[in-house]
């Protein structure tokens, strides 16, 4: 009779528990400021065993739940979240998620923050939603009185107090934001929402379609005025602490980000400030956006970084054919492959997040949408590559990767979608020449690295002498965003990474999926890259 246990567990890796999300990163460490401590700060309790579980359960579970009346048919308006949420949210604006870019206390606030956000989501990305709306309202906001400068005070708070109080009872405060509606969405001009005048102030009547994070203390949004669209502040609560009117209708039943309500809303004569001139509202709540698409910039990367420690760790513990799969050859070059997609995300997302920190305005404003655009081009493939690196184990929801791939869609989608952030990147070219010329001074500073780098920035030189062509707007700004990243990884600490990338993703001698690296590449070096 056979002595072996047909019941034993083996080979199957030991469970995770913590993530080193510091420690076991070191290009994070590499790229955050010296004395920027909150970023690790907030890592070391991400990574905690009981916060790791508190996020698979967030982005697993049912998610919030809306509370239109009470019983006795009075609105009330809520959203009820589980615990957890509230959890995270006091970690991540207790770290300074929103407010250390604006504390002006050391330099590196926004690299800083971009961190911040590549850690939370690699735990639960829908709490990150309230805090980079926060975090990107500021700046609009201290540059207005009233209701607006006291908003901004207490959101530059890093403190996270969840009372659905009046402002004036408040410790801190976040901030949400609602623009499209049915009929337009992205052309937020088509809005048909109005605003008129009302006791100095005024009221709004209309609908939003998309409303994030409809349980903050106010929203920024657009309405029309006969001057046209304008931004106005919106209160959650009135100071004699009635609802304002604003109506939740329903939450959106999203594909992931689940512990995020998303709401649709009506405004019934909703009190509201205006920010900014009548009729310039787009210009106005344009800085908003501005911010807000770093984060979704930089989020992508949080994303792969986490499919790939995911499937490094299977890898390196499951046996396969007498060989632990991170030794079996073509598993590497999947696992190669994987890291530098994640090595050009993570690196040209935090040199975005320090151009924001340098105020070089021109570069800031085209590199973020490169970056936006490309980094989540490619994070779908990146999930689902790890998912697959992990076999069936990785469709089981009771890993975090079937999670991860149905986050990987959405930040391309938010803040602009693909085709509105290329023609925003056709745009910049026609009509900030300074940002172009910002872009291409740093492309140069890589000039004679790589073969296949310099051919591919001598045809990029050549595109731009020439007239705008629209239908080749996504051509441009994917070849942009490339080079960016291949100048940034040949410049970097380990030019070897640079000139693999720059070889396959700009030079052709790669299969366009992961593992068709070209022979001869040291897969090993470069999945050495993304551990400690």
């Amino acid at each position: 009779m056979s002595t072996v246990d047909p019941f034993a567990v083996t080979n199957q890796p030991p469970p995770r528990g913590a993530l080193p999300l510091w420690e076991g990163d070191p290009v994070l460490r590499a790229l955050v400021p010296a004395d920027q401590t909150p970023p690790r700060h907030l890592a070391d309790h991400l990574g905690r065993s009981d916060t790791v579980t508190d996020g698979q359960r967030l982005a697993t579970g049912p998610g919030p739940v809306l509370e239109r009346f009470d019983t006795g048919g009075r609105r009330i308006d809520t959203i009820v979240y589980p615990e957890a949420y509230h959890r995270l949210l006091e970690l991540g604006l207790g770290a300074g998620y929103a407010a250390l870019p604006w504390a002006g206390s050391r330099p590196g606030g926004h690299a800083a923050h971009a961190a911040m956000v590549y850690l939370a989501s690699q735990i639960e990305p829908g709490t990150c939603c309230p805090m980079t709306m926060t975090y990107a309202a500021i700046p609009v906001l201290r540059r207005h009185e009233g209701l607006a400068a006291d908003l901004a005070r207490l959101a530059s708070v890093p403190a996270y107090d969840p009372a659905d109080t009046p402002i004036a009872g408040k410790t801190a405060t976040t901030i949400g934001m609602a623009m499209t509606e049915k009929q337009g969405g992205s052309d937020v001009r088509a809005n048909r929402t109005i605003a008129e005048p009302a006791d100095g102030a005024y009221r709004l009547f209309g609908h939003k379609w998309f409303c994030s994070a409809p349980m903050s203390d106010a929203f920024l949004t657009l309405a029309q005025r006969p001057e046209g669209l304008s931004c106005f502040l919106v209160p959650r609560r009135l100071p004699d602490g009635a609802l304002n009117a604003i109506h939740l209708m329903r939450l959106k039943s999203k594909l992931g980000n689940r512990a995020n309500a998303s709401a649709e809303i009506e405004y019934h004569g909703a009190h509201a400030q205006m920010l900014g001139a009548p009729g310039d509202g787009v210009r106005t709540i344009l800085e908003m956006v501005h911010h807000t698409r770093l984060d979704t910039a930089v989020a992508p990367a949080g994303l792969m970084r986490r499919a790939l420690i995911e499937a490094l760790y299977w890898s390196g513990h499951r046996k396969t054919f007498g060989k632990t799969l991170i030794d079996q050859p073509l598993m590497a070059s999947v696992l190669a492959d994987l890291t530098l997609e994640w090595l050009g995300a993570l690196t040209l997302s935090m040199r975005v997040a320090r151009a924001f920190d340098d105020r070089e305005a021109g570069f800031a404003r085209l590199s973020v949408a490169l970056a936006k655009y490309l980094n989540n081009r490619r994070c779908p493939l990146v999930t689902g590559e790890a998912m697959e690196a992990l076999g069936g184990m990785g469709y089981i929801e009771d890993t975090p990767m079937p999670w991860l791939y149905r986050e990987a869609p959405l930040n391309a989608i938010w803040e602009g979608s693909g085709n509105v952030i290329a023609l925003d990147v056709m745009r910049t070219i026609a009509r900030s020449p300074g940002a172009v010329e910002a872009l291409m001074a740093e492309l140069n500073s890589a000039r004679g690295a790589q073969v296949a780098f310099d051919t591919a920035l001598t045809g990029l030189e050549a595109t731009l002498t020439q007239p705008p062509d629209e239908s080749q707007a996504r051509r441009l700004t994917e070849t942009m965003a490339l080079l960016l990243q291949a100048s940034l990884l040949l410049r970097g600490p380990t030019p070897v990474a640079g000139e693999v990338f720059a070889a396959t993703r700009l030079g052709g001698d790669w299969g366009h999926t992961m593992g068709t690296l070209p022979p001869g590449v040291d897969t090993r070096a470069l999945i050495a890259l993304a551990q400690s």
